[in-house]
């Protein structure tokens, strides 16, 4: 087996940690009223992974664009740039045992900085920006890392209930190491009071769950006279590659 290219270590092949669906919101969540019809109707189903699974995808540099990871530019005529505050997102992806995860393609999408999304259906009524995609993606470094710029996205109503609104965020599509390693998500912004408020983030059962879903503001790693600056770190779910992490419920 080849090594990865990212770290020259061969890539690990045990099969991954079992999920915590406690630690996950429920499929069927009739305050927020699309689960209804997007939840199983039927009892699930727990089948052992393929090798397919938990070997692949893999994914290289080679696949991103000069300006893929800068959304402020990615979609904007020469010369201009999208409209809105300028922010870079940071952070590291993980595993379950800590480890970072190098090679993982981390695809993002977002509304623009009044709240509306670059698409055909979109029926808010704030303005598009026609320099801002609202797209871009980044791959990790051999520790795990990644970043990228974007401008801040704009919270917006959405169709839920009479008057419900979806805080500022951004979408994040994850692919690591196995298709076990798939991950959609969304990224929060500190201090912004509409998160507790969102019925979709009231669907997750556990408040230190959705801490994790809110990026800190990192002045530190802020650029004077450019850009703010949000840490949010992924966790993905860890392999059982060795003994003491493969021991029997209960040992």
């Amino acid at each position: 087996m080849s090594a990865d290219p990212f770290t020259n270590r061969k890539p690990e092949t045990g099969a991954f940690f079992q999920r915590d669906r406690s630690w996950h919101p429920p499929a069927f969540s009739p305050n927020y009223k699309t689960s209804i019809l997007r939840s199983p109707q039927k009892a699930l189903l727990s089948l052992d992974s393929t090798l397919s699974e938990i070997t692949g995808p893999v994914f290289g540099h080679n696949i991103l664009g000069e300006l893929d990871d800068d959304l402020i530019h990615n979609f904007a005529k020469q010369g201009e740039s999208a409209i809105g505050p300028r922010i870079i997102v940071y952070g590291r992806v993980l595993d379950e045992r800590g480890k970072g995860v190098p090679g993982v393609l981390l695809e993002v999408w977002q509304a623009n900085a009044g709240g509306r999304y670059r698409h055909k259906k979109e029926g808010y009524v704030a303005a598009l920006d026609p320099n801002f995609g609202g797209c871009g993606r980044t791959i990790t470094d051999g520790e795990g890392n990644y970043a990228f710029r974007t401008v801040k996205p704009g919270p917006y109503p959405w169709p839920n209930g009479v008057n419900d609104w979806r805080p500022a965020h951004i979408h994040f599509s994850v692919f690591g190491h196995g298709f076990a390693q798939r991950l959609i998500t969304q990224m929060y912004f500190e201090g912004d009071p509409l998160i507790w408020r969102c019925p979709i983030v009231r669907t997750i059962p556990d408040k230190a769950a959705v801490e994790m879903l809110i990026a800190a503001l990192d002045m530190q790693a802020t650029i004077p006279m450019d850009a703010c600056a949000y840490k949010f770190d992924i966790v993905l779910r860890g392999r059982r590659s060795s003994l003491f992490e493969n021991r029997l419920e209960g040992n």
